[in-house]
C-alpha cells in the first residue's frame, strides 16, 4: 500500500524554519515562522501562564476524560472573551461551544460540521488567507474559494471589490473572514467596514465563519472582537473559531475553541447535537491542560489583569517593531514608501518585495521569509533591524 504514494511537498514555512536552524550565519534573521518572540528572539511562558499552571498542579486530583465538549468553564469564559457576557446572541442562549485541540483543530471541526450541514456548500476565503485554511477545508470534502481582499500594488483592502463578490454568494454558502490581525496581509477591516460586511452577510443570508487566532494582538482584547460581536448579535447562524496559541502563548498546549449560533435556543440544540457527533468522530475528547489554564486565567479577576497587562505588552512590542522598522529605512536612505507596515495590525505584514528580491535575502544575507515576502513582525528587534533594513535595501 505505502509502495503506492507520492511523496508531499514540504510546507513551506517549516521548511523555511529548517533552513533557518541550519544557518551559521552569525547575524541570521527569522521572519518565517508566526510566533511571537520577545526581544531576545524567545519565545516566553506568560507569568500568568505559571501561576495558573501551578494552581493546576496543586488542585489536580484526576487526569480522566472531561467528555466531548471540553470543560464547561472554559467554554463559557471563552464565549464570553470572544463575545461579551452581555452580547445578545448569549442572552437569548444560542450560543454553543466546544474546546478543541487548538485552533487549527476548531477549523477542523468546522469543516466537518459544515460538510453536515449542507454537503455542497462552498466555502470562500478571501485572496489571501492563512495556507492552512484550504487544505483544512478540502481535505473536509468542502470546495474552496477565494473573494477579493488584499491589493499588493497599493498595500491596501479591495473592500469595493470584497463587498461586490460577496454580494453574489447565496445562502447555501460559508464565507470565512478574520476577525482581526489579518494572516497574512495584516490588513484588517475597521469597524465601519465591518458594519457593511455584517449588513450585507444578514440581506444575503450565508454562513459566517469567523476565525480568531489573535484576540489581544490588534488594538486590545475588545476591540479586535468588534466585529465578531456585531455579527453575533446580528446574524440567524454563525461559526467561531478561538485560539489560545498566541494570545495565551499556550502553541503546544492546543487549545481553541469552536462556538456556533443558531436563530434560536432550539436550533442551536440541534446543531450543538451534530457538532458534538463530528468532535466524537475526529479526536472523542479535548485535551484538558490548557483548558484548564485559561479557565483559571479567565476566572480569577487578578489573574486576567496580569494577563492583560503581559497581552499589552506583546502588543506594544509587535506595535513598535513596525515602526522601528519604517523608521530605520528612511534613516538609511530608502525612498520607497513602507508606512503602510505601520498601519496594518498583528504579527504579519507582506514587505511587497518580489520573489527574487527574497530568495536574494535568504542566500546573500540570511534573512528568512516566506516567498509572498510576508514577514512576522514579532521576528524584528533592536538588536537586528539595522542588519535588517540594510539588507533589504540592498536588495531593492
Amino acid at each position: 500500500m505505502f509502495n503506492k504514494l507520492t511523496a508531499m511537498p514540504a510546507d513551506p514555512i517549516l521548511g523555511l524554519l529548517t533552513k533557518y536552524r541550519e544557518d551559521t550565519h552569525s547575524q541570521k534573521v527569522d521572519l518565517g515562522v508566526g510566533v511571537y518572540k520577545d526581544e531576545s528572539g524567545h519565545t516566553p511562558i506568560l507569568t500568568c501562564v505559571k501561576k495558573a499552571e501551578q494552581y493546576r498542579l496543586d488542585t489536580e486530583s484526576t487526569k480522566v476524560y472531561i467528555g466531548p465538549t471540553g470543560s464547561a468553564d472554559f467554554n463559557r469564559l471563552m464565549s464570553e472573551l470572544a463575545f461579551s457576557a452581555d452580547n445578545p446572541a448569549i442572552l437569548a442562549n444560542r450560543v454553543r461551544t466546544v474546546s478543541t485541540p487548538g485552533g487549527t483543530g476548531a477549523l477542523r471541526v468546522a469543516a466537518d460540521f459544515i460538510k453536515r450541514c449542507n454537503p455542497n456548500s462552498v466555502l470562500w476565503v478571501s485572496d489571501p488567507t492563512w495556507a492552512n485554511h484550504t487544505g483544512l477545508f478540502e481535505a473536509a470534502g468542502i470546495t474552496v474559494k477565494t473573494y477579493p481582499y488584499y491589493d499588493y500594488d497599493t498595500k491596501s483592502l479591495k473592500f469595493e471589490e470584497m463587498k461586490s463578490a460577496l454580494s453574489n454568494i447565496g445562502n447555501d454558502d460559508v464565507v470565512l473572514l478574520h476577525a482581526c490581525c489579518h494572516n497574512p496581509s495584516g490588513m484588517d477591516l475597521n469597524p465601519q467596514q465591518w458594519d457593511e460586511i455584517i449588513e450585507l452577510t444578514a440581506v444575503q443570508g450565508f454562513t459566517p465563519l469567523i476565525d480568531m487566532a489573535y484576540q489581544g494582538f490588534g488594538d486590545g482584547v475588545d476591540e479586535d472582537a468588534y466585529g465578531v460581536r456585531k455579527m453575533a448579535a446580528t446574524v440567524n447562524n454563525m461559526i467561531l473559531c478561538s485560539s489560545c496559541s498566541k494570545n495565551f502563548g499556550l502553541y503546544r498546549e492546543r487549545i481553541g475553541a469552536c462556538s456556533i449560533i443558531g436563530k434560536d435556543a432550539a436550533a442551536s440544540d440541534v446543531a450543538f447535537s451534530v457538532l458534538l457527533y463530528v468532535v466524537r468522530c475526529i479526536y472523542s475528547m479535548p485535551p484538558a491542560h490548557g483548558a484548564a489554564i485559561v479557565e483559571t486565567i479567565l476566572g480569577s479577576n487578578e489573574l486576567k489583569q496580569e494577563w492583560l497587562d503581559e497581552l499589552t505588552v506583546m502588543r506594544d512590542r509587535i506595535n513598535g517593531n513596525r515602526a522601528m522598522l519604517v523608521n530605520k529605512l528612511k534613516e538609511i536612505g530608502v525612498t520607497r514608501n513602507f508606512n503602510f507596515i505601520t498601519e496594518q495590525k498583528g504579527m504579519f505584514s507582506f514587505l511587497g518585495i518580489t520573489p527574487v528580491q527574497v530568495t536574494q535575502l535568504q542566500s546573500d544575507y540570511s534573512v528568512y521569509m516566506v516567498d509572498s515576502s510576508r514577514i512576522s513582525i514579532a521576528g524584528i528587534g533592536t538588536g537586528n533591524v539595522d542588519y535588517l533594513a540594510k539588507s533589504i535595501a540592498k536588495v531593492l
